[in-house]
């Protein structure tokens, strides 16, 4: 099943981007309560400059950003397969990153303040000791609206999974049924290596 992020992804990154902006525009404004230091130059000049120099970076911010996220999500895609959850991303190089379902350990539900005002929300992903990143997460599906459904359904895929993945392993000539099996005979060994120390 393919998934695509909800467009409110992009009212997202909007909001980001003015919160941000408000936020150097604040900032800005402290500038008003700190004396100019030098005292030939003029207070006047002094804020007509800065509000120069806050107003292009704030352009300029908005014409780099924009575009490189509008055009991020749009290239954004989720394929959920029986055995695999598979990431497509990119703008000029693509990405496709396969997370096999067998090595997902958990799931984790995402929610910011503004996926709550847009009716949206996030799923990470974390696998068995794969992951390179610092979050710990090996994916994020960003942008869905029907979140919850998701979540449930990875659920049950990786219960599943653990389920089935751990019914019958292969031996050097002998079959073992389970995990238990496992654990059993690694118990076994364990009691003979402490025979031979004594």
């Amino acid at each position: 099943m393919e998934i695509k992020p909800d467009k409110k992804l992009i009212t997202k990154s909007w909001m980001i981007l003015l919160t941000i902006s408000l936020f150097i525009v604040v900032f800005s404004f402290f500038f008003y309560l700190i004396p100019v230091l030098d005292r030939e130059v003029d207070f006047n000049v002094f804020i007509d400059y800065l509000w120069r120099i806050v107003s292009i970076v704030i352009i300029a911010m908005w014409l780099i950003s924009a575009p490189i996220m509008i055009l991020w999500i749009k290239n954004l895609s989720y394929f959920i397969e029986d055995d695999r959850i598979v990431i497509h991303k990119g703008i000029i190089t693509k990405i496709q990153q396969n997370i096999p379902m067998r090595m997902i350990t958990d799931f984790m539900l995402e929610r910011s303040l503004y996926d709550r005002w847009l009716g949206i929300g996030s799923i990470k992903i974390q696998t068995a000791g794969q992951t390179q990143n610092a979050t710990g997460y090996e994916g994020k599906l960003s942008g869905l609206i029907k979140w919850e459904e998701l979540y449930k359904t990875l659920r049950e895929k990786i219960s599943k999974s653990d389920l089935t993945g751990s019914k019958k392993v292969e031996t050097s000539g002998d079959k073992i049924t389970s995990l238990t099996d496992i654990l059993l005979e690694l118990k076994k060994v364990v009691l003979i290596l402490e025979e031979r120390k004594k």
